[in-house]
């Protein structure tokens, strides 16, 4: 399994930002890595890096509308990321659910519309330092794998995408233990719902404060099939040592 190693630019880059991803996929060129790149940027800038990479990484978009078109202002559809040269988009960020109010089912209905327009869909889940607390992390992620992943799952179309909510861009990251504990659930989940081929073979990112002095131990931990980086995508240097330290994990 090649391990999926995929920034999340979130709110930030303007064209000046394109030259990060000139960089990046000058470093994949000249030193091709044992993973799968891709790179997430605001909506603005897809059409643009995907003309510029030009194939040598893949773009994809942070978010998507449920539905083909219509009267929602401000939100683009999952066709509409693709016709600006996306092959991916993130769905269910935990930045999503909290400020924005996205329910499971909303999840599910926006991944179901990443496959429609034929896009992989990365669905994220996790739980928040106050049910981890309680002892409740892998209930809850079984919850939204159970209610945010639509029937249809294959390795090909999806990446589950572990973020612990208390983690995200706090610079705390949980033990390798922990991580383990986690992605070995999912798998478990992910299994028994999908069976040994497609539920096996799914990726399951790591999401939470990876950064390159943690990459290449987060990266050998069973189960860890890639991750989904923040704020150290921003900058080629820092998302280059991270893809570097990936390895065939399966």
């Amino acid at each position: 399994m090649r391990q999926l190693i995929a920034g999340n630019w979130k709110m930030n880059g303007t064209s000046a930002a394109l030259g990060e991803i000139e960089a990046v996929c000058e470093m994949v060129t000249a030193r091709p890595p044992a993973c799968d790149v891709l790179i997430c940027p605001p909506a603005t800038l897809i059409a643009r890096a995907a003309a510029q990479a030009k194939g040598r990484i893949a773009i994809g978009g942070q978010d998507c509308h449920a539905q083909v078109s219509g009267a929602f202002t401000g939100d683009i559809s999952a066709e509409m990321l693709k016709d600006a040269g996306a092959s991916a988009v993130i769905v269910g960020h935990s930045e999503r659910r909290q400020y924005h109010g996205e329910t499971d089912a909303m999840v599910m209905a926006k991944a179901q519309a990443a496959w429609r327009a034929g896009l992989m869909a990365i669905i994220c889940i996790g739980e928040t330092e106050a049910q981890r607390v309680a002892g409740h992390a892998l209930h809850i992620c079984s919850g939204q794998i159970d209610n945010s992943v639509p029937d249809g799952l294959t390795a090909s179309n999806t990446a589950i995408a572990y973020e612990p909510v208390w983690a995200i861009g706090t610079g705390r990251t949980p033990t390798s233990q922990e991580i383990a504990e986690v992605h070995d659930h999912i798998r478990t989940c992910l299994t028994k719902r999908f069976g040994k081929g497609e539920g096996a073979a799914t990726r399951i990112l790591y999401g939470g404060s990876m950064k390159p002095s943690n990459a290449a131990e987060i990266l050998a931990i069973s189960n860890v099939g890639g991750g989904l980086i923040g704020g150290a995508s921003l900058k080629a240097q820092d998302f280059g040592a991270i893809f570097n330290a990936s390895s065939a994990n399966p």
